[in-house]
């Protein structure tokens, strides 16, 4: 649609931080219609050089999912599953490590990711061990 100023500009998120919460909203919709629960988004811990996880969902089995959600424009330079490299899983289960001294028992836990490249979307389950 054109308005006297020029042609309308859909509202489309600019900065990296409003990239990365829409591809975590997309990833949080379609983990919720699979049937899991959310229980917190981006947990952090506490001081520098800690960990943060995107998303903490509840399976349907009472598996606690710490989900890390990557958005690639393309799969150049390996993709969005390539940028999850064994520093950012570290990080990834010293944050759930830190999450999990809250619970009074541990349930059984994973951890997955769900990629987004494009207008595509992978999830891996269990991507990663702790």
């Amino acid at each position: 649609m054109n308005t006297p100023e020029g042609p309308r500009q859909e509202h489309l998120p600019s900065t990296t931080k409003q990239k990365g919460d829409a591809a975590e909203d997309r990833a949080l919709h379609f983990l919720q219609a699979q049937g899991l629960q959310l229980l917190q988004r981006n947990y952090r811990t506490p001081g520098r050089g800690g960990g943060e996880i995107d998303l903490i969902m509840r399976a349907a089995d009472g598996t606690l999912v710490f989900v890390e959600v990557r958005n690639r424009a393309s799969n150049k330079h390996g993709g969005a599953m390539a940028s999850v490299t064994f520093v950012k899983q570290r990080r990834i289960v010293f944050a759930a490590q830190h999450y999990l001294l809250k619970l009074r028992q541990m349930p059984p836990c994973r951890f997955d990711v769900v990629a987004i490249e494009g207008d595509g979307m992978h999830w891996f389950k269990a991507a990663f061990d702790a």
